[in-house]
């Protein structure tokens, strides 16, 4: 089969991995160009089945499982505002359902309550479960009287 065959597959299987994005077809896309460099050299169509073969094996098995569990593992360094996220810090004026302000990180921050039932007294110490814009949605590490 002429190499340009499988430069046509390898584009086509591409082509439905970007739409896809499961790992599958981007490898037997691989497999494809491995195929055509194989019929570029000379080779026949034996050859290039079996090297088409032996490349799609070799990437979905060995490659696809390494590429799926780096992409589940989750960042390992926070940047920004999401840095704060689990940080403790201390009410400096009362914090409630609509305003408040709280030192984090050494910066004075304004708050507001996760619970909107809640009225977080001067002093306490709160997580920060989300940051909402400039705004820091806290909750108290410990129960309120």
């Amino acid at each position: 089969m002429p190499w340009f065959i499988w430069l046509l597959a390898a584009a086509a299987l591409g082509a439905a991995e970007f739409f896809t994005l499961t790992l599958v077809f981007g490898l037997l896309a691989g497999a494809a160009l491995v195929a055509a460099v194989v019929a570029g050299v000379g080779i026949g169509l034996l050859g290039q089945l079996v090297a088409l073969g032996l490349a799609a094996v070799a990437g979905l098995v060995v490659v696809r499982p390494v590429a799926l569990r780096a992409m589940e593992q989750q960042p390992l360094v926070r940047e920004g505002s999401d840095a704060l996220i689990g940080k403790r810090a201390e009410v400096m004026q009362e914090v409630t359902a609509t305003r408040g302000l709280i030192k984090l990180s050494g910066e004075e921050w304004s708050a507001r309550a996760l619970d909107e039932s809640l009225v977080i007294p001067v002093g306490a110490l709160v997580d920060v479960m989300e940051i909402d814009g400039a705004t820091a949605v806290v909750y108290p590490r410990e129960l309120l009287p």
